[in-house]
């Protein structure tokens, strides 16, 4: 039982932890927003305790819930903080439903709702409000924030502290969702799902590079925005897209003990065709209009990913590729660009467009070129794929290019 605990939690924690301080953040008004975060963690603390000497309760996500209100209440009766600050600045029906303490299913997504679009201030630099919301409604750590922006620890702190500040000082109210709100707020919400999902579909920190509980997160997170009316855009639906057909192959990207399968060797009998459909029909909805963003472009080619082989299929992940890196550059994009057009024109031409990026200290970079030499050239593909094993922090990474090194060595 113990070790039924100790495997539950953490997923847990991920999911019900930010879910609670939205809930509670609703009562106590963003101000306050470290006491909501206390009554959490101390739930959270109490969890271990008990469930470490006690085994799991029939129904774990509901006990949380139960201790975190009782929790709550137990403070609103003692603290002077509520008497003195918070009392006195509520309405009636407010107090009311603070004695309610609603944690219904409607009541957590319309807090979390509320919230990721309190965190994604547009006083903030762009930056701080998606490591901000990445933590406060994601429960992401500092360490997996910085991974995730390739930033020192240090420089994230910092951009937490002022980006909490401004979150205490403008007094957002977590109430209805506003239109204006939404336009002000939504580019930075969606670059927060999508860099959360990324996290989850290609880790960069802790041992597995596959974390199904982050992808899980976004895509909820994500179906969120879908089924408000107000924030149902193109745009939002075809984040979605993207992350259903991303999802549809996460049970192939690991084998049996749990290391990564290429895409190339993945058993497409894994693959949801549920999930395939679901970002058919979420693609369909994000192209009624006009607007093609960067997750229009991104979903198109994880389409023609889950397609089968033939139709000319490289050549229009490639063209898509060619539009993205056009309307939003960066490393790994050229990468992936370079990869297509080898599928296309061949592994020789690949090499020389992917030298031309003289990405020399980007892992990925060394990984592509390991790739593309290994069915010409033996020795240099395992040059690149050492340089490779020592520029990622992945340990999961290092563990699939250490792999290819060896089948290549024997």
């Amino acid at each position: 039982m113990a070790a039924s605990y100790q495997e539950l939690l953490p997923h847990l924690f991920r999911l019900e932890y930010t879910r609670m301080t939205a809930v509670l953040c609703r009562h106590f008004g963003l101000r306050h927003m470290a006491i909501a975060e206390d009554i959490v963690s101390d739930t959270f603390l109490k969890a271990t305790e008990v469930w470490g000497a006690q085994g799991l309760p029939e129904n774990p996500a509901a006990w949380l819930y139960t201790v975190a209100k009782n929790k709550t209440k137990d403070y609103l009766k003692r603290a002077s903080l509520f008497e003195t600050r918070v009392k006195g600045a509520i309405q009636q029906q407010e107090q009311e439903a603070a004695r309610d303490f609603d944690f219904s299913g409607q009541a957590i997504t319309d807090s979390q709702l509320a919230m990721i679009f309190a965190v994604c201030d547009p006083a903030n630099a762009t930056a701080s409000q998606i490591c901000l919301a990445l933590q406060v409604l994601c429960g992401f750590s500092v360490e997996e924030i910085a991974d995730a922006f390739l930033t020192g620890r240090e420089t994230i702190k910092k951009r937490l502290l002022r980006a909490r500040a401004g979150l205490r000082d403008n007094n957002f109210h977590l109430g209805p969702l506003q239109e204006t709100t939404i336009q002000a707020r939504l580019d930075a919400v969606l670059r927060t799902l999508y860099l959360l999902f990324n996290e989850g579909y290609f880790s960069k920190s802790g041992n597995h590079l596959v974390r199904k509980d982050l992808c899980s997160e976004a895509v909820r997170l994500a179906l969120l925005l879908t089924e408000n009316p107000l924030t149902n855009t193109t745009q939002a639906n075809a984040l979605l897209a993207l992350m259903c057909y991303q999802s549809s192959r996460l049970e192939a990207r690991e084998d049996e003990e749990g290391e990564v399968v290429l895409f190339e060797r993945q058993d497409q009998n894994l693959w949801s065709r549920e999930l395939i459909d679901k970002g058919n029909h979420y693609l369909v909805n994000a192209c009624t209009g006009e607007a093609v963003s960067k997750y229009h472009l991104e979903a198109g080619i994880a389409y023609w990913h889950t397609t089968p082989a033939g139709n000319n299929k490289w050549e229009h992940i490639l063209q898509l590729y060619n539009q993205l890196i056009l309307l939003e550059y960066s490393a790994v994009t050229a990468l992936n660009r370079t990869f297509a057009f080898a599928k296309v024109y061949g592994n020789k031409a690949g090499i020389a467009e992917a030298e031309k990026l003289g990405l020399e200290d980007v892992s990925y970079y060394h990984s592509l070129l390991g790739y593309l030499y290994a069915g010409t050239d033996a020795p240099k593909a395992v040059l690149h794929y050492n340089k490779a094993i020592a520029l990622t922090k992945s340990v999961a990474e290092k563990r699939t290019l250490r792999r290819e090194v060896e089948r290549l060595e024997k």
